[in-house]
């Protein structure tokens, strides 16, 4: 049985000023190019499926656009579960009219999916909360998922009983999924766990999460779950939320991140990006192989000493997005600024860099915070300027439409 994993589209994200949409659609053609070409089985999203609560009337139609397309036709179920990005609600509710297709949502930790069956052959043999066996049309034995979408301390008190106030969220997980597996799971069929948490190693290091990203650790009582919790009948364990492709452990079975099909912050800056290839059979280790995404534009971050250097390698170097830092002795003009801007579309952020703080600090009076970002920086130069006086909301207002139109020169 040949399955795909893949997690964190963050349909809608946009990076500052820019939408992703269109490269989202690429990657996800993409997705489904792969599937088809590895007659992938099932496809598996392992949560983060859009980047907000209420995602845009664009993003939802191009989820359901490409998830539809990826169940060639009911006879390839597409399983995805809510990350912290999602809403729960949000996602079942349209699960009548997906089931038809071939979609399975799961949004939350007790979701219980109604059995159903396709003219395609698809069908669910079993279905309990967090738990689905499915009948695929191409295979002789069943597709067993244990099913845990986000979930922090409230969610598990309202969904899988009271936790005392001494347990922890890692011991209730490791019981629920080892009943599950224990009453559920044989060697007779194959046996995968879908979650979106943080997974790591007992004493090994925390893994780390993608910048900008909300930490599931710190929203209502999540921890990090070791994969001593995972039960031995389950052969491979396909995580969501971490955007970098990470293995965190392939013994005694494989426990991988896919990672996001798109770099999504600059602090994903230059990574190659995956989906995974799932090759299984029922009582047997699972064989796994990442195969690479092309679609999308890489996110690079630059530093450079001159202009001229930087609008060289701007030059050759167009198809991507830029956080640029340009070293000098002073503050960068509103020339060079705007010769960089013209240069290239894809320029996020210009960092500048000054060797001489001590010359531009005696100057001014006083020190320069660069860690601040440009709207705080104008405010201190105009107090600078004004006497202590901070500028009103017109100026500021003003000052950043003149920001918004030079991005847009």
């Amino acid at each position: 049985m040949k399955i795909l994993h893949t997690s964190d589209w963050h349909l809608g994200k946009r990076l500052e000023g820019f939408s992703r949409l269109t490269e989202q659609m690429a990657v996800l053609q993409e997705i489904c190019d792969i599937a088809d070409r590895e007659k992938a089985e099932a496809v598996i999203i392992a949560g983060d499926l859009f980047d907000t609560f209420n995602p845009s009337t664009e993003a939802v139609e191009l989820f359901y656009h490409f998830t539809k397309k990826l169940t060639n036709n009911g006879t390839r179920p597409v399983i995805a579960i809510a990350g912290n990005h999602d809403s729960p609600e949000r996602i079942e509710a349209p699960d009548p009219l997906a089931r038809e297709c071939g979609i399975l949502f799961s949004g939350f930790p007790h979701t219980t999916i109604p059995s159903f069956e396709l003219p395609s052959g698809l069908k669910i043999l079993k279905s309990l909360p967090g738990f689905i066996e499915l009948q695929l049309p191409q295979s002789s034995y069943p597709l067993r998922l244990i099913l845990t979408p986000y979930a922090n301390e409230i969610r598990l008190k309202s969904y899988l009983g009271d936790i005392d106030a001494e347990a922890e969220l890692r011991a209730v997980l490791k019981d629920h999924w080892a009943v599950l597996a224990t009453d559920h799971c044989d060697t007779k069929g194959v046996n995968i766990m879908i979650t979106h948490l943080l997974f790591m190693n007992v004493g090994g290091e925390q893994p780390e999460e993608p910048e900008e990203e909300r930490s599931i650790l710190h929203i209502g009582g999540a921890q990090a779950i070791f994969t001593e919790s995972i039960p031995a009948q389950v052969q491979y364990v396909a995580l969501g939320h971490l955007h970098r492709k990470q293995v965190i452990t392939m013994t005694p079975v494989p426990v991988i991140y896919s990672g996001s099909p798109l770099a999504y912050s600059f602090g994903e800056a230059d990574q190659d990006k995956y989906v995974m290839l799932i090759d299984i059979e029922p009582g047997q280790v699972a064989q796994t192989t990442p195969i690479l995404l092309h679609a999308g534009k890489r996110l690079i971050r630059k530093r450079f000493e001159s202009i001229d250097l930087a609008v060289e390698w701007l030059t050759e170097n167009q198809d991507v997005f830029v956080e640029l830092t340009i070293v000098s002795d002073t503050y960068l003009p509103v020339t060079d600024r705007k010769r960089l801007l013209d240069i290239h579309e894809g320029i996020v952020t210009i960092i500048p860099e000054m060797r001489n703080l001590e010359g531009v600090a005696s100057k001014t009076g006083k020190s320069i915070d660069l860690t601040k970002n440009i709207e705080a920086l104008f405010n201190d130069f105009y107090q600078s300027k004004k006497g202590g006086q901070a500028p009103n909301e017109r100026i500021l207002q003003v000052f950043k439409e003149i920001l918004s139109e030079e991005g847009e020169a």
